[in-house]
């Protein structure tokens, strides 16, 4: 498995393989042809379907130019490696188009070439399933963070910060941002008036209406292009620093112990980057928000002192309950649903972690079998269930508006 800085990555949103992605490759284009005159840019399948929504092509014109750029968008081919298939071209004074090159927004802002992981970098990770890992820890004494300290060294740690630092900018940023969100869905920002009601609440209200307030908060600040972290993606960028900033605020747990429960969250959605995936394109909604709920609810599990076992089922619950979740954004934008069910996982994580611990960990199916489950699953979906808004929420919302 690769560094957890390929995981948690700080960027702007809305979409980390809409935008975030795409823009990388861009960079990396650019730096291979600095002289072309012009480019041409071919998006494939999801990238085409949604990327007007996601900004795709914002993100690429802000690295290769508007004036010197060509789109050229193709939802109905699928390129076979990925939903996510875009090819670059430099074109020469003469209008020839050449030196192509065709890359593959993978989620989560990583790229990948047809057949290879994303280029260059080394697997920090030798095992890549929860069971072994937690076999590792047990026999050595040691918590899951401690394995994450193991193979990626003292280092991680100054990244980790950084990346804490940036979720609760997000959250602070977000509560007290208010009007509507770009788009033209003209949806509200709801994260500063869900933070005002629940603070009038009794604690067990309050406590469920300020996690909500958190993940809105940060997920309206992806919507609206705001700085943000993947984890794991930017469609779910909510989820954990939810959780996380609800936990360390009202337990005042200190920043060092909220770095190893990102630690902790970071092996689960690792796990199910390598060995599954975490694009909605991909496998719909399940392998982004359901990853960051699993995410959520094992760095939850040891924070409050769970054991390695409750842990591991923790991250196993979140995933396994939103099993079949399908990625059908509304006109291709990160709102609806999307801002909505960073919320509810959020909610749904906390309960993962307290059903975790009444059990003490005890129960059938791991966490390494949900990500098998969730990859076949992924594959199942229809296409129109997969980033593509062409059907579900958005095509309803699509026969509505024609109505």
């Amino acid at each position: 498995m690769k560094s957890l800085k390929e995981l948690y990555r700080i960027g702007q949103g809305p979409s980390s393989s809409h935008t975030m992605g795409p823009r990388h490759a861009a960079e990396r284009y650019l730096a291979n042809h600095p002289d072309a005159p012009r480019f041409k840019v071919t998006l494939y399948g999801s990238l085409a379907a949604t990327g007007k929504g996601h900004l795709t092509d914002w993100a690429i014109y802000s690295v290769l130019g508007k004036e010197r750029t060509e789109f050229v968008w193709l939802p109905d081919i699928v390129l076979p490696f990925h939903p996510n298939g875009m090819k670059f071209e430099a074109v020469d004074s003469e209008g020839q188009a050449h030196d192509a090159w065709t890359v593959y927004s993978v989620g989560g802002g990583a790229l990948a070439e047809e057949g290879s992981t994303e280029a260059d970098t080394p697997d920090f990770y030798e095992l890549d399933h929860l069971l072994d890992i937690k076999q590792w820890c047990e026999e050595r004494g040691q918590s899951y963070w401690q394995y994450v300290d193991y193979c990626e060294g003292p280092e991680i740690w100054d990244y980790l910060e950084e990346i804490w630092q940036v979720m609760k900018a997000a959250v602070e940023r977000g509560l007290e941002e208010e009007g509507v969100l770009p788009g033209g869905l003209n949806l509200r920002r709801k994260a500063p008036h869900y933070y005002i009601k629940a603070m009038g609440y009794s604690s067990n209200l309050q406590s469920r209406g300020l996690v909500f307030a958190y993940a809105l908060a940060v997920s309206e600040e992806n919507a609206s292009g705001g700085r943000i972290v993947t984890a794991p993606t930017c469609g779910s960028c909510g989820v954990v620093p939810a959780v996380l900033y609800h936990i360390a605020k009202s337990r005042r747990f200190s920043d060092k112990r909220v770095l190893h429960a990102l630690a902790t969250a970071g092996l689960v959605g690792n796990i199910a980057k390598s060995r599954a995936s975490i694009s909605g394109a991909e496998a719909g909604c399940q392998a982004e928000v359901g990853v960051a709920c699993a995410m959520a609810a094992a760095a939850a599990n040891y924070i409050f002192g769970g054991s390695l076992a409750a842990t591991e089922y923790a991250a196993e619950m979140g995933l396994e309950h939103h099993f079949g979740m399908t990625c059908d954004p509304i006109c291709g934008l990160v709102q609806i649903p999307c801002i909505e069910r960073n919320a509810h996982a959020a909610a749904r994580a906390l309960d993962a972690n307290l059903y975790a611990t009444y059990a003490e960990g005890e129960h059938r199916i791991s966490y390494d079998k949900a990500v098998e489950v969730m990859k076949q699953t992924g594959k199942d979906l229809p296409s129109l269930y997969r980033e593509t808004s062409e059907g579900g929420l958005a095509k309803e919302y699509t026969r509505e508006r024609r109505k």
